[in-house]
C-alpha cells in the first residue's frame, strides 16, 4: 500500500509543480510581451522574429532554471518547494524585468524595437545572455 500512496502523492506533487511552473512561465512571457513593442504572439509567429524568439526563449529557460532549482531543493516538502517555487519564480519574473530595462539604458535606442526589429541584431544576445545569468544567480540563490 505504500508504493500506492507514494505514487499518489508524487503524481499531486507532480501536477501541482507543473500547474505553478506553467503559471510561470505565462507570467514571464507576458512581462517580456509588456518590455517590448507589439504583441509578441504576432511578432514571433506570424512575422517569425527571431530576435524576439531568442529573448523570450532565453527567459523561459531563465523561470525554468528558477522553479527546477525551487522543486529539487525543496527536500520532499511539497508546501515549502512551492513556496519557493513560486516566491523565487515570480522574484526572477520581477529581476529580468528589471534587468531588461537596465540593458536598455545602456543600449543606443529602444531595445524592445531592437528585440522585435526584423533583421538580427547583437543586441538580442546580449538580452539572452542577461536572461540566463539572471536565472542561474536566483537559482543558485535558492541552493
Amino acid at each position: 500500500m505504500d508504493f500506492l500512496t507514494d505514487l499518489a502523492y508524487d503524481l499531486v506533487a507532480g501536477l501541482a509543480y507543473g500547474a505553478l511552473g506553467l503559471v510561470l512561465l505565462a507570467l514571464g512571457y507576458g512581462a517580456i510581451d509588456l518590455l517590448t513593442p507589439g504583441r509578441l504572439s504576432d511578432v514571433i509567429y506570424r512575422d517569425r522574429n527571431w530576435n524576439a524568439a531568442a529573448v523570450v526563449a532565453s527567459g523561459l529557460i531563465a523561470i525554468a532554471t528558477i522553479n527546477v532549482t525551487a522543486i529539487v531543493t525543496s527536500h520532499d516538502d511539497l508546501d515549502k518547494g512551492l513556496a519557493y517555487a513560486g516566491t523565487f519564480g515570480v522574484l526572477g519574473i520581477i529581476l529580468l524585468s528589471i534587468s531588461f530595462v537596465v540593458v536598455d539604458k545602456f543600449t543606443p535606442g529602444d531595445l524592445g524595437e531592437l528585440v522585435c526589429a526584423p533583421e538580427k541584431h547583437p543586441a538580442v544576445v546580449v538580452t539572452v545572455a542577461n536572461h540566463i545569468a539572471v536565472g542561474a544567480i536566483v537559482a543558485a540563490a535558492i541552493s
